[in-house]
């Protein structure tokens, strides 16, 4: 594609779709090249030079005349030491530095210069810097790098990527001058699109993205919305995602995006103990963003996942974010704890996939909020903990301090049935055979025997696995139950008596009352088993007082 200005002859060549050849027209002194030796660039004419501008280290042997005539900065630098033929100028903060200020350079002897989506946002920065209007000269840089940006803005997905990924290394510039901003505003416009296909790329399709169809698009289009995402910097992506939040698309996409990026960004987290001024910043740096992350997820209920906000509360506990903010996305993820599955409170340590104490702090905000609302399903969230604690029972590396924490974070009405816990606390104990008894009978504490199903009742009886007192209590419980059982109204041992007493008194056959005996016989026998396990077991128990005793006066 051509553009030309029938004025000046000026034109832009568009060789390929990220790539454009800007002609200026002939000025007042026309090169053959620009070369570079080592760290000085020189301008090939037959003119000696008589103007000198340096770059921190680097320096450009180029001719007044040349360049104040495209340039309102170095035309006042220059001027200001009027009294000099040879002219020495430092600019050290120019927009792009040396590499882009030789394509100024290039453009001001009237050569062809290449500009591309990576190098098009320094270059209009570098044209402002310089005041490169068309005031001065028409057709000056500025208007040609508007003009290529204009192009790429309407016609290219990707390359307004590379353009954001240029604006890196100038990011004031690029702030103050909004191609941030313009460059976000057609990426959120091509992303929320509802009209048909355009093109995104030298060999892509953007396929339609509306409110009803969301779902669709990851599906037709695989994960492109996704990674072009990912390869933004944070104060880009925010940039991006805040305008795609005011137009309509789906809350769940945001979110899904903003979990993809956060993905791959945790990945390149590295925390190291010794605390230089680097690791210093870079902590600051990572503060910040998570911090922003917060701050732009969507507030739709359902619009991210409870496992995505259990890493990114896990990052921001690291990273020491604002309290408020930590409280905030804390009570998120307790207020979805009623939805959640136990693999979705898996979250990764350092030594485990599971961080136990990250749940045991959401589970205990979920208490603080259920406790104050009458609607609350606690007995959802307690099965929901004992499935957790099922999952995490065989792995070694989890500590008792964590295990206890949370088998003890909810209150004993949230659970109605404790056969799960028992499973989970058996298999626990099982695994960590060096727990102290103190650690063993603290986990169990919260264990109700009458909340036990019988076939778990009667595998606890016997279970050598429990504390010592714990097995006390539960046969005691089960001595007393079955007391209450025989002694009730209505139960087998009241009516065999009474029919006994009645047949008696009747004269009836001496058999029923041989029976009865019997009957009698056998559960006096139980009981007095009964009695004397329990008594055993009290003289074990009396024992290990005995013997924790001399150990404390020791």
């Amino acid at each position: 594609m051509v553009k030309e200005n029938p004025v000046t002859g000026e034109s832009i060549f568009v060789e390929k779709r990220n790539h454009c050849v800007i002609y200026p027209a002939s000025g007042s002194m026309v090169a053959e090249s620009v070369e570079r030796r080592n760290k000085n660039w020189f301008v090939q004419t037959k003119i000696p030079s008589d103007l000198i501008v340096e770059i921190r280290d680097q320096s450009f042997h180029l001719h007044k005349l040349s360049v104040v005539s495209r340039s309102g900065y170095l035309n006042r630098l220059v001027f200001e030491r009027n009294g000099n033929n040879y002219t020495r100028v430092q600019i050290d903060t120019i927009p792009g530095g040396a590499k882009i200020f030789e394509l100024v350079v290039k453009f001001c002897y009237g050569l062809k210069i290449k500009a591309t989506a990576s190098n098009v946002a320094p270059l209009y920065c570098a044209a402002h810097f310089l005041e490169m209007n068309d005031e001065l000269h028409q057709g000056n840089l500025i208007s040609k790098a508007e003009a290529f940006l204009s192009y790429i803005f309407l016609s290219s997905w990707k390359d307004t990527f590379r353009i954001l990924k240029g604006c890196e290394s100038v990011s004031s510039w690029s702030k103050d001058l909004h191609i941030v901003k313009r460059c976000a505003e057609a990426i959120s416009w091509k992303a929320c699109s509802e009209t048909g296909v355009s093109s995104i790329g030298d060999n892509e399709v953007i396929v339609n993205v509306t409110a009803d169809d969301t779902t669709k698009l990851v599906k037709l289009c695989g994960n492109w919305f996704f990674n072009d995402f990912s390869s933004l910097r944070i104060d880009h992506f925010i940039e991006v995602i805040s305008l795609i939040k005011k137009r309509k698309i789906k809350p769940e996409l945001v979110g899904s995006c903003i979990a993809h990026w956060t993905k791959k960004w945790i990945s390149q987290i590295t925390v190291s103990q010794e605390k230089s001024k680097d690791q210093e910043l870079s902590i600051q740096l990572q503060r910040v963003t998570t911090e922003c992350l917060i701050r732009v997820l969507p507030a739709e209920e359902d619009s991210v996942s409870s496992n995505f906000l259990l890493h990114l509360y896990k990052i921001g506990l690291i990273m020491n974010i604002n309290p408020k903010l930590k409280d905030q996305l804390k009570t998120r993820i307790a207020l979805m704890m009623e939805k959640c599955s136990a693999k979705d409170l898996l979250v990764r340590n350092s030594t485990t996939l599971f961080d136990v104490d990250i749940v045991v702090q959401v589970v205990e905000a979920y208490v603080s909020l259920a406790s104050n609302n009458p609607k609350s399903r606690m007995c959802v969230v307690g099965r929901l903990v004992n499935d957790y604690l099922t999952l995490i029972a065989r792995d070694e590396n989890v500590v008792a301090r964590s295990f206890d924490s949370l088998v003890n974070a909810l209150p004993k009405e949230a659970r109605f049935c404790n056969d799960n816990l028992y499973r989970s606390i058996d298999m626990y104990l099982k695994e960590h055979p060096d727990l102290t008894e103190e650690e063993r009978g603290s986990i169990c504490r919260k264990m109700e025997y009458h909340k036990l199903s019988q076939e778990a009742q009667i595998h606890a009886l016997k279970n050598g696995t429990l504390p010592d007192n714990i097995r006390t209590q539960f046969i005691l419980l089960e001595q007393v139950n079955m007391m209450r059982l025989l002694t009730s109204d209505g139960s087998s041992y009241q009516r065999t008596k009474s029919q006994t007493i009645m047949k008696v008194s009747s004269g009836l056959r001496k058999s029923w009352m041989n029976s009865s005996q019997m009957e009698m016989k056998a559960i006096k026998q139980e009981l007095e088993m009964l009695k004397a396990q329990v008594g055993e077991l009290q003289q074990r128990r009396m024992e290990l007082q005995q013997r924790t005793k001399k150990v404390v006066f020791c």
